[in-house]
């Protein structure tokens, strides 16, 4: 059966990005070379959790994190990861904006869906085949589909730093059951996996 994991770097004060995002502060006010120093400073030491990050057959995304771009697409923006980015499957972007795909190195696609969130998990459900999906990001989107009770398992990268202030996971979503399969500490992160537990008879 299909899994719908939610996958995301946070503080341990629960912030996955900050506020006032612009072309050359992706992650706006959040400093984000925290945030993400298992991933560049340590790559061996994480290397089985970052394959897993890229390992989904499709992924949905909120608009902040595939770009700065706001309102009407006036300009050609193809997102912050160069012609070649990491996802090699389908990506869903949730946006008001209507967009034609965008065809990347790699078999990254970037799809742009209009309808919501329930929309986007669909077509990437019948994308992704019998592989997981994953929701990419940012932390407004999690939050939206753990709201919803659309997510399996939510796997964390929990780096030792205090943020303060900025866009928190779980803010404003209510109670959610998790249930630990997993948890595995380094030197600049905890990786932590959660299974999320729904009520009986209900599934995301």
């Amino acid at each position: 059966m299909q899994r719908v994991i939610a996958t995301m770097s946070i503080s341990l004060d629960g912030i996955g990005s900050g506020h006032n995002q612009t072309e050359e502060r992706p992650f706006g006010d959040a400093p984000s070379e925290l945030l993400h120093r298992w991933m560049f400073e340590t790559p061996d030491e994480n290397r089985a959790e970052i394959d897993d990050i890229v390992s989904a057959g499709a992924y949905v995304m909120g608009r902040n994190m595939y770009g700065p771009v706001r309102g009407e697409w006036d300009r050609d923006w193809r997102g912050w990861w160069g012609d070649d980015p990491p996802y090699h499957a389908p990506v869903y972007v949730l946006t008001h904006y209507p967009h034609e795909p965008i065809e990347m190195e790699g078999g990254t696609t970037f799809h742009f869906v209009t309808d919501g969130i329930e929309s986007a998990l669909a077509k990437a459900r019948d994308a992704a085949g019998d592989r997981t999906i994953h929701i990419a990001g940012g932390v407004s989107t999690i939050n939206q589909y753990l709201a919803a009770g659309l997510i399996d398992e939510l796997m964390l990268q929990i780096s030792p730093t205090i943020v303060g202030e900025g866009l928190r996971l779980f803010e404003g979503v209510g109670p959610v059951d998790l249930e630990l399969i997993s948890s595995r500490g380094a030197s600049l992160v905890t990786h932590v996996r959660y299974r999320v537990r729904h009520p009986e008879g209900e599934r995301a």
